[in-house]
């Protein structure tokens, strides 16, 4: 299966650039990002931005989990 380059935006100041650069299989997926005690969520918005030269859909934040213990 095609990976799909994402950007996700929104969510917490301190996740970094780099890591705000994710691959998808299905736009439908949603992007479930560690941080701190949690995890950051981040579904398609159904905008673009453009990311080295390519148009790359962007995800955008829809909430935080925090890690079951």
């Amino acid at each position: 299966m095609n990976k799909i380059k994402v950007v996700l935006v929104g969510g917490p100041e301190q996740l970094r650039e780099d890591d705000r650069i994710r691959y998808v299989t299905d736009l439908a997926d949603k992007v479930k990002v560690p941080a701190g005690n949690g995890y950051e969520h981040f579904r398609a918005n159904g905008e673009s931005r453009t990311v080295d030269d390519f148009e790359v859909p962007v995800f955008a934040w829809c909430g935080r989990t925090k890690i079951a213990e």
